[in-house]
Order: C-alpha cells, then sequence, then structure tokens
C-alpha cells in the first residue's frame, strides 16, 4: 500500500519590515556603504586580456536565464553578477573558466539570498556537465578568497522599496511598477556600462524609467517629467544631471534589447518556415514598442 504524502512544497519568503524601510537612517547607511562593493575599474583595460565585454554578456545572460528558470528571488541575480564584477577586477581569467565563475556567483548568491539555495549538482547540469560539483566547490573557496569574504554587498534591489515607498504612487499599480524596476535592474547587470554606476543610481533611474514608461494614470503631476527626477535625486541624494543621463541610458538598453528580441523571434520564423520564406508576407507587422505598457516583461 502507497503512502501519498499530501504536504505543501512551499518556499518562505521574507516580508519587507514597514519599520526599516520608513527609517531614513537605513537609507542613509545604504548609500554610505554602497560604493565599498563595486569593482574600482574597467578590469577590461587592465585585468582582463583574454576575456570580452560580449564574453561577459553572454554569461550573464545565462546567468540570468537560470536564475528565472529556478525562480530564484531577484536579488540572486544582480548580486551574482556584482561577485563576479569584483573577482574579475582583481584576478585575471581565463575565458573557458568564465562559466565556471558565473555558476560559482550564483551558488553563493543564492546561499545569501534564498531559503532554498541552488546546488552545485543543479548548476552543474545548466552548462551541460562541462563542469564537475567538485570543481564549483573548489572555485568557490577561491572567490570566497578574493572577494575577501564580503558577500553582503548593496544592489540596486536594496533601495526599490524605500525608493517606492517615498514616491506618491497610486497603490493599486506598485506590483506592477515594482516588476518593471527589477526588469530594468536585471537589463543593467548585464550591460558592463552600468557595472561601476553606484547600485542608488541605477535603481532611482530604473524606477523613474518604469514610471515614465507606465505612463500611469495620476491626478498628481509631480510623478511627471522633471519634477519626478527631481523628487528622486533627492531620495537617493543623486545629481540630477546625472540621474537623467543614468534613465536615458537605462530607456537604450531597453529599446536595444527589444530589438535583439525582434531579431531572434523572426529569425526563428524564417528558420521554421523554411529556405522558401513562404507566410513571410503574412507575418504580424509588430514594431518596437513606444512605451512599457507594451512590453510582455
Amino acid at each position: 500500500m502507497q503512502l501519498l504524502c499530501l504536504e505543501m512544497d512551499t518556499i518562505i519568503r521574507a516580508r519587507p519590515d514597514p519599520n526599516l524601510l520608513g527609517d531614513d537612517r537605513v537609507l542613509q547607511s545604504l548609500l554610505t556603504i554602497e560604493e565599498r562593493f563595486l569593482p574600482q575599474y574597467s578590469y577590461f583595460k587592465g585585468v582582463q586580456t583574454d576575456i570580452k565585454p560580449f564574453m561577459r554578456r553572454m554569461v550573464a545572460t545565462w546567468m540570468l536565464e537560470v536564475c528565472q528558470e529556478q525562480k530564484c528571488e531577484e536579488e540572486v541575480f544582480p548580486l551574482a553578477m556584482n561577485y563576479l564584477d569584483r573577482f574579475l577586477a582583481v584576478v585575471p581569467t581565463k575565458k573557458c573558466n568564465l562559466q565556471l565563475l558565473g555558476a560559482v556567483c550564483m551558488f553563493l548568491a543564492s546561499k545569501l539570498k534564498e531559503t532554498r539555495p541552488l546546488t552545485a549538482e543543479k548548476l552543474c547540469i545548466y552548462t551541460d556537465n562541462s563542469i564537475r560539483p567538485q570543481e564549483l566547490l573548489e572555485w568557490e573557496l577561491v572567490v570566497l578568497g578574493k572577494l575577501k569574504w564580503n558577500l553582503a554587498a548593496v544592489t540596486p534591489n536594496d533601495f526599490i522599496e524605500h525608493i517606492v515607498r517615498r514616491l506618491p504612487l497610486p497603490e493599486d499599480k506598485l506590483a506592477l511598477i515594482r516588476k518593471h524596476v527589477q526588469t530594468f535592474i536585471a537589463l543593467c547587470a548585464t550591460d558592463f556600462r552600468f557595472a561601476m554606476h553606484p547600485p542608488s543610481m541605477i535603481a532611482t533611474g530604473s524606477v523613474g524609467a518604469a514610471i515614465c514608461g507606465l505612463q500611469l494614470d495620476s491626478a498628481d503631476q509631480s510623478q511627471w517629467g522633471d519634477s519626478l527626477t527631481d523628487l528622486l535625486a533627492k531620495i537617493t541624494n543623486t545629481e540630477v544631471d546625472v540621474l537623467k543621463e543614468c534613465q536615458e541610458q537605462i530607456e537604450r538598453v531597453l529599446l536595444s534589447s527589444l530589438r535583439e528580441g525582434r531579431q531572434q523571434q523572426q529569425q526563428q520564423q524564417q528558420m521554421q518556415r523554411g529556405p522558401s520564406g513562404k507566410g513571410l508576407e503574412e507575418q504580424d507587422q509588430s514594431s518596437t514598442p513606444t512605451d512599457v505598457r507594451d512590453v510582455n516583461l
């Protein structure tokens, strides 16, 4: 006779603490220490000779896909990229070890942020078993040593709630805003141009881009244009001009990502239809979305 277990395999997530989020001292502490966990300079110019920027983007995209498929916490991927950048800033690494390094960084980040972290065996499967669990564990100690065991890094995700709760936003739109902000932060993490930006700036720019892109229906006009930028800059002590440039850069990265996705989709459709190309004229003439509301994130 078989016994059936009816217990639900649930994952417990911590809820935001309003006492911490409402205390300005917590936000100021984050702003004070955030630059301690940034790469000191562009490592492609001095440290890395075998690894190029496009290789970092490829491994970052793979890491993001793994985190999404495993339904990791939103903080895991940006934190793993922080580890990867800090390691590459001090250790010359061969390109054949870059995916191994990415797997180790996800391994460490999930241990810090997840109640059920990713296992070494599962991460090895995602590399098509090109690495062994023992090899991953050995590299874990190497990465920890080079990072001096400073793993509790500040990431843009740490600022989201602090910023959102200080803006006059409609309650029914907060979940949608958070979703878009987290997507922008993940896009920034895949792009090396944002690697040395302060996390608070990336978070603030992502919030501004999400609100402007969503074009929220609200009678409070302080959320629009320069008024919004000024308020965001005041919250995180960021210069207005620098914040504007960061937000525009985030929007450009989004449009570039959308174009690449569209091109890949068209290529897949052409491959499915075969060399004859029949039916290409019949496909929907889609265009790049004009605002974030048209993007299925």
